[in-house]
């Protein structure tokens, strides 16, 4: 069975490979820990223990070309949505209202936005995305247009059918015979 100290390392060897850290942090936080587990083993509660809080600011986490993620510290990503979903089970928003971001921050770093809006103008997508908003509003206008018609439609029909008599049916009698062509 492992030591408590060899349990301590391996704890903050797997936090080290996700977070830079110094060696005077690494032996720092393996105390830390050792002393953390020492307390749990006898029985005892841990003081001290806290949510961790970022050390990074919002300008430092969102950088020209990079970010950084608050809640690990891993960086070097173009956009955040696909590493809060894969590695701390977050969506966007939740992140945003942990780390008090605006909800109009984007999560993508601006050199990435940048080249992305420049290769969008030079496709012409800006165009194709407002004839298609035009053809839409005017499929809606159109739709709603034929229920106001259909919706008017059915009561001029209904009193139309109702002064409108059908014709009687004639009988035919026997004195006047079919003529013959």
């Amino acid at each position: 069975m492992a030591t408590l100290v060899e349990i301590a390392a391996q704890l903050v060897a797997s936090h080290a490979s996700h977070t830079p850290m110094t060696s005077d942090e690494l032996i720092a936080e393996i105390n830390k820990v050792h002393a953390a587990l020492k307390s749990i083993e006898a029985g005892q509660s841990v003081e001290g223990v806290q949510e961790a809080k970022p050390t990074l600011t919002i300008k430092e986490a969102f950088k020209k070309n990079e970010i950084v993620c608050m809640v690990c510290g891993k960086g070097g990503f173009k956009t955040l949505s696909r590493h809060l979903s894969t590695a701390h089970g977050m969506k966007p928003s939740a992140y945003k209202k942990q780390f008090g971001i605006p909800s109009k921050q984007s999560l993508s770093a601006k050199s990435y936005s940048e080249a992305r809006r420049a290769m969008a103008l030079d496709r012409g997508l800006a165009d194709n995305l407002a004839k298609a908003r035009w053809v839409r509003m005017a499929n809606i206008e159109a739709k709603k247009a034929d229920a106001a018609k259909s919706a008017k439609a059915p009561t001029k029909a209904a009193k139309a059918a109702k002064t409108v008599k059908a014709p009687a049916k004639t009988q035919r009698t026997k004195a006047a015979p079919k003529a013959k062509a």
